[in-house]
């Protein structure tokens, strides 16, 4: 495929967009809501909003209880889907979500990268969990398997979602802002030489930055839970993303 006809069938990334990556919300960690909410009421007027994956810390479609305690949240995003578009990349903790949000344009791994265009730029987006090792993607490939979720959500149920809550314990306390040391040669390996596009975008490593490679440059998007960062997509010779930092007194 050209070139061309790629960026003619690309999702056109719109100026003044939203992107927001690695939220992990949950009840521990709930500063997300504030900021949907602000969406949702016009406070911040996105022209659209990309979710990058992991937004929930998890809601797994098939399994009810991840649903329930985060019936807010999906409302809230199912509201703001009827009046622009909103775009989920799924990510580890949140899949299966094409029935939980009927009029976003949901992404499943199997879908990522996701091309897109921005003016004659074609970007790449991925949640970042794409490219991985032969044990990870067996891993991603049974969590996603709607019999395990059946099982899941059984034995979740029969013990009054012992399991699930030991999840929502674990995962809250783990540290969402630390460095990943060697993250330029790391990516090149796994990156380089792979994709022909202007940027690479992906979330899920946590890092918040840049490395321009020869082919393209690679974005490892700041994580919203470690300080609420997000980013808006502006027209720039030398950004492409400015970053935004949420505050709820804003």
């Amino acid at each position: 495929m050209s070139r061309k006809t790629e960026l003619n069938n690309a999702i056109e990334i719109l100026e003044g967009a939203f992107i927001v990556s690695d939220a992990h919300y949950s009840h521990k960690r709930p500063q997300l809501l504030d900021f949907i909410k602000d969406i949702h009421l016009k406070k911040l007027q996105p022209t659209q909003l990309i979710l990058m994956g992991d937004i929930f810390d998890a809601l797994f479609g098939g399994v009810p209880f991840t649903e329930k305690i985060n019936k807010e949240m999906i409302k809230l995003i199912n509201e703001i889907s009827l009046y622009i578009e909103v775009v989920y990349l799924e990510g580890n903790h949140d899949f299966n979500l094409r029935k939980i949000f009927p009029r976003v344009r949901v992404f499943p791994i199997s879908m990522q990268p996701v091309i897109c265009r921005y003016g004659n730029k074609k970007i790449l987006l991925a949640h970042g969990d794409i490219e991985s090792d032969i044990g990870y993607r067996i891993y991603t490939a049974l969590i996603r398997n709607p019999f395990v979720l059946f099982l899941l959500t059984i034995i979740d149920t029969i013990s009054r979602h012992y399991i699930l809550k030991r999840l929502d314990n674990y995962l809250s306390k783990k540290d969402d802002c630390k460095e990943f040391p060697g993250l330029r040669e790391y990516m090149s390996k796994r990156l380089e030489n792979k994709y022909s596009c202007d940027h690479f975008i992906e979330g899920h490593f946590h890092q918040n930055k840049s490395i321009k490679f020869d082919d393209f440059t690679y974005i490892n998007l700041g994580v919203f839970a470690c300080n609420q960062r997000y980013f808006v997509v502006k027209s720039t010779d030398i950004e492409l993303l400015q970053e935004k930092i949420f505050s709820k007194e804003n």
